[in-house]
C-alpha cells in the first residue's frame, strides 16, 4: 500500500511539474508575441523620431529671408520665399531641395548663414562620441526619450525665435536631441531586429521616413507658413513629437524593467573606430554623402548662372530623386534577401553611380538634363545606407558585443563630417577652383572607394566571438529577455513543444534546450 501511494505521489509530482512547465512555456509565448508587437510599435516611434528630425531641418528654410531682412534693418518683412526641401539617406541631415538665400549684401551674411545651417552638424559630431557610450551603458530608449524632449525644446524655441542668435540656439539645440535620438533609435531597430532580412527591412523603412520627412518639410513649412505665420510649422511638429515621446513613455516608462538588466557592457567607441572593417564602413558612409552635401549650398547658383534656371526650377531641383532614393531602398533590401552575402557589393556598386552621377553634373545644360544625375546620386546613396547599415550591426554581433550604441553613434559622425563641412568648405572650394572641379573630385572619390569595399567581401563568413553574451547566455537566463531572445533564435515560425509531450525530465530538457542555444550562435549571425 505505502508503495502504491508513494507511485502515485511521484505520478503526481511529475504532472504537476508538467504543469507548470506548460503554464512557463505558454507565458513565454504570450511573451514572445507581445514583445514583437512592442518592436513594431517601437519601429513606428523611432521611424517618426527620424522624420521629425528631416522635417525640421529643412523647414526653417522658409523663414530665412526674413531673418535676413530684419538684420540688414529691414524689419523682417522680406516675406516667405519659395521653400526648399531635402531628401536624407540615413543617420544624419539629408536635404533634397537646395536653400536658397537672398542675395547677401555682405559676405558676413553667407559666413552666418552656413554656419547656422552647419551648426547642427557640428554638434552631433561633438557629441555622437558622448551619446554612443552613454547609450552602450543605459539602454536605448532613455536616450532615445532624452532626444524626443530636446528635439521637442529645440523646435519650441524655433517657433518663438526672433533675431539670428536665438536661430542658432535652436539649430545647435536640435543638433544635441538628434545625437541621442538618431543614434538611439538606428541602434534600438538594430537591436530588437536581431535577425535578417527583418533587420534590413527595419532599418530600410526608417530610411524611407527620413527621405519622406526631407521630401515633406518644403511645402509643409511653405504653406504653414504663407498662409498661417512661421510659428505654426514648427509648433506643429513640436505637437507631433510630443505625441511620440507620449507612445514611447508607453511602450517602455522610464524605471521598468527593461533589456539593460541582463545586457552586457558594450564595447567601447574608440576599439570600435579602430575595428578596420567598422572603419571601412564609416568611410563609405562619409564619402557617399559629400556629393549631396555639397551640392545642396552650391547647385542653386551654379543652375542660375550656367542655364538661367528659374526660382522654380531650382526649388524643384532634388524633387525627383526622392523617388529614385526610396526605390533604392527597396531594391537593397529585396537583393539583400536573396543574395545576402554580397551586401559588400551593392555598396561598392551604390559608390560607382554616385561617382559617375557627381561627375556627370558639370556637363548639364537645362533643368531636364540634371535631374538625371541628381537622381543617380540619392539612388546610389540609398543603395549604400541600406547595405551598410546592417552591415554595421552584423558586425557588432561577430566582432564585438551585441550593443549597438557606439557603433551607430560612428556611423552618425560619418554623416556629420560631411554635412558639417558642406555648408562652409563647398562655397569656398567653388569660388577657388570652380563647381566642374568640385564635382570631378566628388566623384573621383567615390570611384576610388568603391574597390575598399572589397575589404568586406567576406564579412558574411566569420563566426561569433566569445563575447560577453555568449557567456551571459551560457549561464541560463536571468530574466524575461533573454528568455525571449534565446527561443527567438531557436526559430522563430516554430511553435512551442506542448507540455504534455515532455517527459519526466521536462524541465531538465527546458533548460537544457536553452543552454544549447548558445552553442547554435553561428547560425544567429547569419544574414538570412
Amino acid at each position: 500500500m505505502s508503495e502504491a501511494g508513494g507511485a502515485g505521489r511521484a505520478r503526481a509530482a511529475v504532472e504537476r511539474l508538467s504543469e507548470a512547465v506548460g503554464e512557463r512555456r505558454r507565458q513565454l509565448g504570450t511573451a514572445m508575441g507581445e514583445a514583437r508587437r512592442q518592436r513594431r510599435l517601437l519601429l513606428v516611434v523611432v521611424c517618426v523620431a527620424l522624420l521629425l528630425d528631416n522635417m525640421l531641418y529643412m523647414v526653417i528654410v522658409p523663414i530665412i529671408p526674413d531673418y535676413i531682412a530684419a538684420m540688414r534693418g529691414g524689419g523682417g518683412t522680406a516675406g516667405p520665399s519659395a521653400p526648399a526641401g531635402g531628401n536624407g539617406s540615413g543617420g544624419g541631415n539629408r536635404s533634397l531641395l537646395p536653400a536658397r538665400y537672398p542675395p547677401a549684401s555682405g559676405g558676413n551674411e553667407d559666413v552666418q548663414i552656413g554656419v547656422l545651417f552647419a551648426s547642427k552638424a557640428m554638434l552631433q559630431l561633438l557629441v555622437n562620441p558622448l551619446s554612443g557610450t552613454l547609450i552602450d551603458r543605459v539602454g536605448y530608449e532613455a536616450p532615445l526619450l532624452a532626444g524626443l524632449a530636446v528635439m521637442f525644446l529645440s523646435t519650441a524655441t524655433f517657433a518663438f525665435a526672433e533675431n539670428y542668435a536665438t536661430l542658432f540656439a535652436a539649430r545647435s539645440l536640435q543638433g544635441l536631441g538628434s545625437a541621442f535620438a538618431d543614434t538611439a533609435g538606428i541602434a534600438l531597430i538594430a537591436d530588437r531586429y536581431a535577425e535578417e532580412p527583418a533587420r534590413s527591412r527595419a532599418l530600410g523603412t526608417a530610411l524611407a521616413c527620413i527621405s519622406f520627412g526631407s521630401l515633406a518639410a518644403p511645402p509643409f513649412g511653405g504653406v504653414l507658413y504663407e498662409f498661417a505665420g512661421k510659428r505654426v510649422p514648427f509648433l506643429v511638429l513640436a505637437c507631433v513629437c510630443l505625441l511620440d515621446g507620449l507612445l514611447l513613455l508607453v511602450l517602455a516608462p522610464p524605471g521598468g524593467t527593461g533589456a539593460r538588466a541582463n545586457m552586457p557592457v558594450g564595447t567601447p567607441i574608440h576599439r570600435l573606430m579602430i575595428d578596420p572593417y567598422i572603419a571601412v564602413v564609416a568611410g563609405a558612409l562619409a564619402t557617399c554623402n559629400i556629393p549631396l552635401a555639397f551640392l545642396e549650398p552650391t547647385i542653386a547658383n551654379w543652375m542660375k548662372d550656367s542655364m538661367g534656371a528659374s526660382e522654380w526650377e531650382v526649388g524643384l531641383t532634388w524633387l525627383p530623386a526622392f523617388f529614385p532614393h526610396v526605390l533604392g531602398v527597396y531594391v537593397t533590401v529585396r537583393l539583400a534577401a536573396a543574395y545576402p552575402h554580397l551586401q559588400w557589393f551593392y555598396g561598392a556598386l551604390g559608390m560607382a553611380i554616385i561617382g559617375a552621377s557627381s561627375c556627370l553634373v558639370p556637363a548639364c545644360r537645362n533643368f531636364g538634363q540634371v535631374i538625371i544625375p541628381l537622381c543617380g546620386i540619392c539612388f546610389g546613396i540609398a543603395l549604400v545606407d541600406t547595405a551598410l547599415l546592417p552591415t554595421l550591426a552584423f558586425l557588432v554581433d561577430v566582432r564585438h558585443v551585441s550593443v549597438y550604441g557606439s557603433v551607430y553613434a560612428i556611423a552618425d559622425i560619418s554623416y556629420s563630417v560631411a554635412y558639417a563641412l558642406g555648408p562652409i568648405v563647398a562655397g569656398q572650394i567653388v569660388h577657388t577652383m570652380g563647381f566642374a572641379q568640385l564635382n570631378l573630385g566628388m566623384g573621383l572619390a567615390n570611384v576610388l572607394y568603391a574597390p575598399v569595399l572589397l575589404f568586406l567581401k567576406n564579412v558574411c563568413q566569420m563566426k561569433p566571438s566569445h563575447s560577453e553574451r555568449n557567456i551571459l547566455l551560457e549561464e541560463g537566463p536571468k530574466g524575461l529577455y533573454d528568455t525571449i531572445k534565446m527561443e527567438e533564435r531557436k526559430g522563430v515560425g516554430k511553435s512551442l513543444q506542448p507540455a504534455g509531450e515532455m517527459d519526466e525530465n521536462g524541465m531538465d530538457s527546458y533548460h537544457r534546450d536553452l543552454k544549447g542555444v548558445s552553442e547554435e550562435d553561428s547560425s544567429d549571425y547569419e544574414y538570412s
